[in-house]
C-alpha cells in the first residue's frame, strides 16, 4: 500500500482533520513506512493555521497492534544481528510520539478498537482519547520476552505508577472502561457514537484561540517535568506572556461585557 492508503486524511469543518490508520491486512502496525508517515502527517498539520485540533483513528478492529514484528524480525538478518536497524525502528518511533507531544495542534485518540504495545503508547501520547466501550488497551511485551520499555515512557506519564507497573508486567487486556478509571483514556461511549463523541470534543476545543491553545499544551509538558518551584516560575512566566497577547486582551474583555470573544489566534 502506498503511504496515502495507509493514512487517510480528512479536512473536517471547524478546523477539524482527521486522521485514520488504514492497513487492516497489517493490524495498523506501526511499520517504517506507517511511522513516517504519521510523523509527517502530524509535522504537517502542526504548521497548517487551517487545522485547529487533530483526531487520530483506525478502521478494523485494531486501533494499532504496535511494532511490525515481521519487519523486526525481518532485521534479524543483518550482520550484527539487527541492532543498527532496531535502534533506528525505536528511534523513528520516539520521534514520532514526540511528534504528537510536540505538535502546538491538540491530538485526540479515537479507540475502536484493540490498542497494544507501541499502540497502547500512541494512544498514551496523545494528549486526549476517547475510546468504544469494545476497545481494549495492552502492553504485551512480556509475554513474548520484549518487555514494552519505550511504551512505558508514555504509559507512566497518563497513569498511576502502580496501574503502570501492573500493564506492564502482566501484560494483561485492560477494557477501555478500566482505561478510563486510570486515566489513560479520558472518555468511553458505543462503538456508534465514538466519531460523534470525539467530533464534539474536538469542536469544543477548536473553538477557543488557538494561540492560547498552543501555549497552554507546551507549558503543560514543560512543567510536568519539572520540580514544584521551577515549575511555578516557568509557569508564572508564560502566564504573563499570554497576558500580553491580543486574544487574552480580547477574551477577558468579552467576559466582561457578557458577549462572544472574537479571536485572531495572536
Amino acid at each position: 500500500m502506498t503511504e496515502t492508503d495507509i493514512l487517510l486524511r480528512e479536512q473536517c469543518k471547524h478546523g477539524i482533520l482527521r486522521l485514520t490508520l488504514n492497513h487492516e491486512a497489517r493490524r495498523n502496525a506501526l511499520s517504517e513506512a506507517m511511522m513516517a508517515t504519521i510523523t509527517e502527517a502530524i509535522a504537517t498539520a502542526g504548521s497548517d493555521r487551517s487545522v485547529r485540533v487533530i483526531i487520530l483513528g483506525a478502521n478494523g478492529k485494531v486501533f494499532c497492534s504496535g511494532h511490525d514484528l515481521k519487519e523486526m524480525t525481518a532485521g534479524r538478518d543483518a550482520p550484527d544481528g539487527g541492532k543498527a536497524y532496531f535502534n533506528e525502528v525505536m528511534t523513528t518511533c520516539s520521534q514520532m510520539m514526540q511528534t504528537i507531544v510536540n505538535c502546538p495542534k491538540p491530538v485526540i485518540a479515537e479507540v475502536s478498537g484493540i490498542a497494544t504495545a507501541a499502540g497502547c503508547q500512541l494512544v498514551a501520547s496523545c494528549d486526549l482519547a476517547i475510546a468504544a466501550d469494545t476497545a481494549q488497551f495492552s502492553t504485551p511485551g512480556v509475554h513474548i520476552g520484549l518487555f514494552c520499555s519505550t511504551p512505558m515512557v508514555a504509559l507512566s506519564r497518563n497513569v498511576s505508577h502502580k496501574h503502570a507497573m501492573e500493564m506492564l508486567l502482566t501484560g494483561d487486556m485492560v477494557s477501555a472502561e478500566r482505561a478510563a478509571q486510570i486515566g489513560l483514556v479520558n472518555q468511553v461511549t458505543t462503538p456508534e457514537n465514538l466519531s460523534e463523541a470525539s467530533y464534539i470534543m474536538a469542536e469544543k476545543i477548536a473553538s477557543k484561540s488557538s494561540l492560547t491553545v498552543a501555549t497552554g499544551k507546551q507549558a503543560f509538558y514543560q512543567q510536568r517535568e519539572m520540580p514544584l518551584a521551577d515549575a511555578y516560575i516557568y509557569a508564572s512566566q508564560v502566564m504573563v506572556e499570554n497576558m500580553m497577547a491580543r486574544d487574552a486582551s480580547e477574551g477577558i474583555n468579552a467576559f466582561i461585557e457578557k458577549r462572544p470573544a472574537k479571536w485572531q489566534d495572536k
